[in-house]
């Protein structure tokens, strides 16, 4: 990177959405066009629609997704987890890291540009309806320099009735993702007086998103966000990020009819602003990486476009490796991308592994708290025992306990029981066993839990008997 003087290198000590008192200073971001800018609207459409739509679509009557942690309850794809498959959701939280640390490591912040929610939100919607209402980045100053007047004090009124709306959509549609579509429904449909706890959650849920998406904005990605702040440590030289060509385009001069920039030592840079003037962060990306960039790739559309009317070639800024600048070589994959994926293969398969081999039933089984073996005479001895089954199929099961380890009697107190889909169900039980089965005081046995002759899943309990 060329070396920049003092007054230009301030951006290394402050945020440029702070100034040095450290008041706010509000970016004002021109309105981007271009093919990148297209595709990630594409993209982020995409995006905003599945975010829609997931709420509804059910597999086997379950939430495509869900997310109940109140519940511990969690619905992924339709394949629902319970707190019996922590292993799982441990292996994948794992895998989830690992992906994030390839994929920086690799194309930097490539996920805060084109899908995070918080991007896609602020760009595709509440940008677009800033642009709609206050204009383009010049009405947009002309409008807040201006004194209060009717106009503009309706112009806020409509804008901020208007993100606020959206962002009561948005904070519903969060909310079906925590408790579900089916109970948010209820939520909604019902007589308001029995849901006051909810619908007021769902009101300060809203002002928080409207707080975010209309004034709190880039701020949430270089103050609050930590992934922001990680990719100080995982960005290396090889790291692909949006990358201004210095050696190209220095050194930077404003366009001169008819002169011939190379031979007066010029770049291709012609020193417009216009990478500044559309950035949604307010970052001069020629300054080399920083904190506040996204990786949402307007800055390169804006230059393509200076380059292509002024008939220099493309790509003065693009998405690039400091490696690939410096060496003029491509982008090749490094050894440390390679080992993060070789880690976040070996996740994912023991993922999918542990995932298709899970038990769809589980058993857990218990000696009644402050029972003690009971002599029911003619030479037997039984326990009392509580039994929890976790039922993760789409269907219905009768359930049969049978005794695996010793020959004995089960008796289940009342009907033998049937655990509904997708629940958790219990029963209490006896198991009578005759004294010469008994071995000791606290015998291990293997209990085996089935439905329809089939054994669906085997646990383990323990006998007391009188002393030998």
């Amino acid at each position: 990177m060329p070396q920049q003087d003092d007054a230009t290198n301030t951006f290394r000590d402050r945020l440029y959405t702070i100034d040095e008192n450290g008041k706010r200073l509000w970016v004002y971001a021109k309105k981007p066009k271009g093919s990148l800018t297209t595709a990630r609207n594409v993209v982020g459409l995409l995006l905003t629609c599945f975010f829609l739509v997931a709420p509804f679509i059910k597999i086997h009557g379950q939430q495509f997704l869900l997310f109940n942690f109140l519940s511990r309850q969690f619905v992924v794809f339709g394949v629902q987890f319970w707190p019996q498959d922590f292993h799982l959701f441990f292996i994948g939280m794992i895998a989830l890291i690992v992906s994030i640390l390839l994929f920086t490591a690799t194309y930097g912040r490539l996920w805060c540009g084109w899908a995070c929610p918080q991007t896609v939100f602020t760009e595709l919607i509440f940008r677009k309806i800033e642009y709609w209402i206050d204009g383009d980045i010049h009405k947009q100053k002309q409008l807040a320099a201006q004194p209060m007047n009717a106009g503009k004090l309706l112009r806020k009124i409509i804008k901020h009735g208007i993100f606020y709306t959206v962002s009561f959509i948005i904070s519903n549609y969060f909310l079906m993702y925590i408790i579900g579509s089916d109970a948010w429904t209820q939520l909604v449909t019902d007589d308001p007086s029995h849901h006051i706890a909810g619908l007021s959650i769902m009101v300060i849920f809203s002002f928080v998103f409207y707080f975010i998406f209309s004034w709190f904005r880039e701020q949430v990605c270089t103050i609050v966000c930590p992934y922001g702040r990680l990719q100080g440590v995982l960005l290396d030289d090889a790291t692909v990020v949006i990358s201004y060509d210095y050696i190209r385009g220095e050194e930077r001069a404003p366009l001169r009819k008819n002169e011939e920039r190379k031979t007066s030592g010029k770049g291709d840079c012609i020193d417009c602003h216009q990478c500044v003037l559309v950035c949604p962060t307010g970052i001069d990306i020629r300054n080399g990486t920083q904190l506040e960039c996204i990786n949402c790739a307007c800055c390169i559309d804006a230059c393509n476009d200076i380059m292509k009317r002024n008939d220099f070639p493309p790509g003065l800024i693009r998405y690039a490796s400091e490696k690939m600048i410096a060496d003029r070589k491509p982008w090749r994959f490094s050894i440390r991308s390679g080992a993060y994926t070789f880690v976040l293969c070996a996740l994912l398969v023991a993922f999918g592994f542990f995932l298709v081999t899970r038990n769809p039933v589980e058993a857990t089984v218990m000696r009644s708290p402050g029972m003690l073996y009971q002599d029911q005479g003619n030479g037997k001895i039984s326990n009392l025992y509580d039994i929890k089954i976790v039922n993760k199929t789409n269907i219905d099961l009768p359930i049969e306990i049978r005794l695996l380890s010793q020959k004995g009697e089960v008796k289940i107190i009342g009907n033998d029981p049937v655990i509904k889909k997708q629940t958790v169900g219990e029963a209490v039980f006896f198991i009578f066993l005759d004294h010469s089965q008994i071995t000791g005081s606290n015998m291990e046995m293997d209990i085996g839990v089935f439905s329809g002759g089939k054994k669906l899943d085997q646990t383990r309990a323990t006998f007391v008997g009188p002393e030998k």
